[in-house]
């Protein structure tokens, strides 16, 4: 599904809308028992739009806080880990509503209902929770023919029988020529079907709900457009990799990508509305946020310069909006002379150049904090693409496809790259990073950078991606 550009999970959506009617419940129900059976204010009934407008912060609240803390990224959790972070969102979720209540309700009273309203809710969580992880176990999975027999094919296939959220049953693989039909597959492949059988008669015979075209070369006739289409006429979708991709893990794939898909698909909208928003919002928010982490700023400073000599924030020039380059000022993380023999290197997991005050920020993301004043300044968006400097530029326009593309928007603090994938040091890294930009850049909207912020606290919180 598709909000405001951005596609969410097919699993995590219903999952949001459940939470959000279990917390607004759980406040009519707290309601209903404090002022119906217990009499707690001695005879006054507080009024029911009063309810119902505490039903609804306390909803929102609670649907923030487990956003804000990873409830609902595809990063897989324990279930401990669930249950810790489930229960810090209702104490402070509770806390909070509780101080919004206190400006229009009775204290006493406040202080009796959303106690009651988080234990129904942590009630209703236990139970509902349980109940659809015992329909996912028993749940039938969407069904996939996938057209194609080649290596990305596999890849597909693998990936639909592992995913987490999207997951999918493959119910074979269809030749785009009789050539191109292997004369054997792996023991954990799906069945191979034969060219000469119709695709229309295989979506009947299977109850095919989906069609995925994983070939990269689609001339020449080797897909069968006609069938396809048909297939589409009767509302089974077909979608290439390209598509699949982008709405089921939020990422472009460059390798079997087309530059006609990029010109001739939706996305890619940099009108002046969509800027100006952006800019407002970059500068509220980096204003406050400088106003606000500027102790932690300086603490961190203080503590480089003790632990180790030489400056405490350092620049380097990195390529931003346009190709042009800027200087993208950094808490030091390193010793000081870390590239002396003047080398451009990624910095690795375990880089011996890592002092121990910088393991530490670099891990809770502080060293980036300084160029919160880029963002002011304009060169930065808080959201968008992490600038490479520029030797790192000009190899990577070698080696990856349409990488010019994320120099269109402002280079960010955070990125869609940033909360989807773990740190990079490598080509590899950089490619699938890449793939990531890519779908941020075409899908950009203020929703998209509110679901990176929010999502960069959980990554941040947990250390996660590390």
């Amino acid at each position: 599904m598709r909000v405001f550009g951005h596609t969410l999970s097919r699993g995590a959506l219903p999952v949001m809308v459940i939470d959000v009617v279990l917390s607004f419940v759980a406040v009519l129900l707290a309601a209903s028992t404090l002022t119906t059976r217990y009499q707690l204010l001695q005879g006054a009934v507080p009024e029911t739009p009063l309810i119902l407008v505490g039903a609804t912060i306390f909803a929102c609240v609670m649907a923030l806080m487990y956003a804000i803390v990873g409830l609902y990224r595809p990063a897989p959790i324990s279930i401990a880990s669930a249950v810790g972070r489930i229960a810090f969102c209702l104490a402070v979720g509770g806390y909070l509503t509780s101080l919004s209540l206190r400006v229009v309700a009775d204290r006493g009273y406040i202080e009796q209902l959303l106690p009651a309203a988080i234990a129904y809710l942590a009630v209703g969580l236990a139970f509902v929770h349980s109940g659809l992880y015992l329909m996912r176990r028993v749940a039938t999975h969407p069904r996939v023919l996938i057209v194609g027999t080649g290596p990305e094919a596999l890849a597909l296939a693998a990936d639909l029988k592992s995913t987490r959220h999207n997951r999918r049953d493959v119910v074979g693989l269809y030749p785009t020529s009789t050539a191109a039909a292997p004369q054997a597959l792996p023991a954990d492949a799906p069945c191979l079907f034969r060219r000469d059988q119709s695709i229309s008669d295989l979506v009947s015979r299977h109850r095919v709900q989906e069609i995925i075209v994983a070939v990269k070369e689609h001339r020449g006739g080797g897909v069968p457009m006609d069938e396809l289409l048909a297939c589409r006429i009767r509302g089974i979708p077909v979608l290439d990799l390209a598509a699949y991709s982008e709405k089921t893990r939020g990422e472009v794939p460059i390798d079997s990508l087309k530059g006609s898909w990029l010109v001739y698909g939706h996305g890619f909208v940099q009108g002046h509305l969509r800027r100006g928003v952006k800019r407002l919002f970059d500068i509220a928010a980096s204003a406050t946020l400088l106003v606000l982490l500027s102790p932690v700023i300086l603490l961190a400073m203080l503590a480089i310069k003790l632990e180790s000599p030489g400056p405490a924030i350092y620049r380097q020039q990195r390529v931003g909006l346009g190709g042009r380059t800027f200087w993208c000022p950094k808490l030091r993380s390193m010793v000081v002379d870390a590239e002396k023999d003047g080398v451009a290197r990624w910095a690795s997991k375990q880089d011996p150049r890592v002092t121990r005050v910088g393991a530490l920020i670099r891990k809770m993301r502080i060293d980036e904090l300084p160029q919160l004043w880029r963002v002011l300044t304009g060169e930065m968006s808080l959201v968008g693409p992490r600038p490479e400097r520029p030797s790192f530029v000009e190899a990577l326009k070698r080696e990856i496809p349409f990488y010019e593309i994320r120099h269109t928007v402002k280079p960010g603090i955070t990125g869609w790259a940033q909360v989807r994938y773990h740190y990079g040091e490598s080509m590899e890294d950089a490619k699938r990073k890449h793939q990531f930009d890519l779908y941020y850049v075409k899908n950009n909207s203020l929703w998209l950078d509110l679901v990176v912020i929010i999502e960069t606290v959980s990554v941040i919180a947990f250390w996660e991606g590390q």
